[in-house]
């Protein structure tokens, strides 16, 4: 089965950077998606497109098509009640924020006894990012899936 709409695709990947990979699922659970729903970088999702188990992609980003240019006016004061993920907070660490839109990955920049200054930009923006994708297996939704507009199982969502 090709990868289109509404199909649900596991797939191993690695992320780098100009300096080296970042971050891969090799060796643990493969990731799980439905495409077609806004569940990753549109760019990679278009390169999946019409691919089936067996391919490999590989697939170079700017940082305008990945996570996009670091905003200079992205540092924000906070409570530091409001970090997430560590109880002893220093400069450089990643942390979460609840928002509107739900949580969010901030860096610590500086830190006081009350109040802590965040860069809000994501951890990748500015980066040029490479994908080398290798997908497993592309099967079509559930009815289910289809209402909830995401995969289920492993390497998927849960309920």
């Amino acid at each position: 089965m090709q990868i289109s709409n509404n199909a649900v695709v596991q797939f191993h990947y690695s992320l780098s950077d100009e300096s080296g990979e970042l971050e891969s699922s090799k060796g643990s659970t493969p990731l799980l998606y439905m495409h077609g729903q806004q569940q990753m970088l549109p760019k990679l999702e278009a390169a999946l497109e019409g691919k089936t188990a067996g391919d490999t992609l590989e697939l170079t980003l700017a940082p305008e098509d990945a996570y996009g240019e670091i905003q200079a006016n992205a540092i924000q004061d906070i409570q530091v009640k409001y970090l997430h993920g560590a109880k002893k907070w220093k400069p450089g660490m990643k942390a979460w924020v609840q928002t509107e839109e739900g949580q969010r990955q901030v860096t610590v920049v500086k830190v006081g006894m009350f109040k802590a200054q965040i860069d809000v930009n994501h951890p990748l923006a500015g980066k040029t990012l490479t994908f080398k994708v290798e997908v497993l297996n592309v099967r079509p939704a559930t009815s289910e899936e289809i209402a909830h507009g995401h995969a289920h199982g492993e390497g998927g969502h849960q309920h």
